[in-house]
């Protein structure tokens, strides 16, 4: 990644957290549909048929991971990324979901950077050497 696209990256973060939701390409600058492209290929942001679909942790659509934290709402890609949108806030935060296996309720709140119930655990059924074959399933 060069120091172009490592710009285009960094402002459609900063516009995403800013605004809370997918900035358009205009909104980023010059030459972003382009780069998000190349940072796509190379796994910094997810694509998909309408644009942004991942800014990871965060997930531009809605998904079963929601997180309070930073005053705003968030959606995340998996049960990893919901913590992660609080480390990369610098935020407290409270996490909603469900169990995929028994769809019992959980909530987890992060303070102080760190998980109120250490006991839980998260689970990929995928290889960490093929989540990016399929990353939205991952």
């Amino acid at each position: 990644m060069d120091e172009a696209d490592r710009a285009v990256r960094n402002r459609t973060y900063q516009l995403f957290v800013e605004h809370g939701r997918a900035p358009t390409p205009d909104e980023v600058g010059p030459g972003t549909q382009d780069a998000w492209r190349r940072l796509h290929d190379a796994h910094a942001l997810v694509l998909d048929d309408d644009g942004l679909r991942m800014l990871n942790p965060f997930s531009v659509v809605p998904t079963s991971y929601l997180v309070e934290a930073a005053g705003r709402s968030w959606y995340a890609n998996c049960a990893w990324d919901a913590i992660a949108v609080c480390a990369a806030l610098h935020s407290d935060g409270r996490i909603d979901t469900t169990c995929p296996d028994c769809l019992a309720e959980i909530t987890l709140e992060i303070r102080d950077e760190r998980p109120s119930d250490e006991s839980l655990l998260f689970h990929c059924l995928v290889p960490a050497a093929h989540w990016w074959d399929d990353v939205v399933f991952t």
